[in-house]
């Protein structure tokens, strides 16, 4: 996509309603979003994108409050999708290094935006919520 130009068309309007021009591509880009776009993958990515290679528990300690479950789980869909290199070393005990796959580090890099956005934000948001939750009665 050019800088600056206008984005890709990817739906047209019947009835109000958004119609995806090509409803496969629309399906794998959602199911794409779904997995990459939730909290964990994006902690982990920006744990291996500013620490480099890491070790099993050093992404858990990194990320904070995730469990061993959690992680597991998320990093074997990152490695499946392409986000993540996984290396095991044959040593005992086993030791295995997580890193960013190229592709990893540009979605990595996809999503500063969406930190800065949050960033400059934050402020705004938290009064927000405070008011909406004073106006409902949940202060």
């Amino acid at each position: 996509m050019k800088q600056g130009g206008p984005a890709p068309k990817i739906y047209h309007w019947t009835d109000r309603v958004p119609q995806p021009l090509d409803p496969e591509l629309d399906g794998l880009v959602k199911d794409i979003i779904g997995k990459v776009a939730d909290k964990w993958t994006m902690l982990i990515l920006e744990a291996l994108s500013d620490h480099g290679t890491l070790r099993f528990s050093e992404i858990g300690r990194t990320v904070g409050d995730i469990s061993q479950k959690m992680l597991t789980k998320t990093l074997r869909q990152m490695e499946a999708d392409g986000l993540v290199h996984r290396v095991v070393h044959p040593v005992i005990p086993p030791h295995v290094d997580y890193s960013l796959t190229e592709m990893g580090g540009s979605l990595g890099g996809a999503f500063c935006g969406v930190w800065l956005w949050a960033e400059a934000h934050h402020a705004e948001i938290e009064a927000s919520r405070k008011a909406f939750a004073a106006r409902n009665g949940a202060v």
